[in-house]
Formats: structure tokens, C-alpha cells, sequence
């Protein structure tokens, strides 16, 4: 018997308001477990790239100042 079947003869409801809100009371820890993560490595990502995007510039900006005789 596959899950199509058994919720062939359910209401609208049961199908989109009652199981999905079962699943976010079973795994609602564990989704926000994933979610923050997920936010906490794309916030890193970011702080990285804003690093070595300002590590960059500012050795641009020494190399090229050290060409005409100083900062």
C-alpha cells in the first residue's frame, strides 16, 4: 500500500494542514538545528570573504603606495 493510496481517501486538510504540522512538532528541533546551522556557515562564508576582500585591498593598497615612496 503506498502513501498516494492511503492519502487518497483523506481529506484536504488532514493532507495539508494536520501532517505537516505533525512533522514540524516531531522534527521541529532538528529543522532548526539544520537551519541555523545552515545560517551560521553562510555568516562565515561572509565574514571570510569580507576578510580576504579587505586583506586584498589593503596589500593593493600598500603595493602601490610603496612604488612612489611610501603609504
Amino acid at each position: 500500500m503506498a502513501v498516494r493510496e492511503i492519502f487518497a481517501g483523506m481529506p484536504w486538510w488532514v493532507k495539508w494542514i494536520a501532517v505537516p504540522l505533525i512533522v514540524i512538532v516531531v522534527f521541529g528541533g532538528l529543522i532548526a538545528s539544520v537551519v541555523g546551522f545552515v545560517i551560521g556557515l553562510l555568516f562565515k562564508v561572509l565574514v571570510f570573504v569580507v576578510l580576504v576582500g579587505g586583506l586584498i585591498f589593503v596589500v593593493r593598497k600598500f603595493m602601490s603606495s610603496s612604488e612612489r615612496g611610501g603609504w
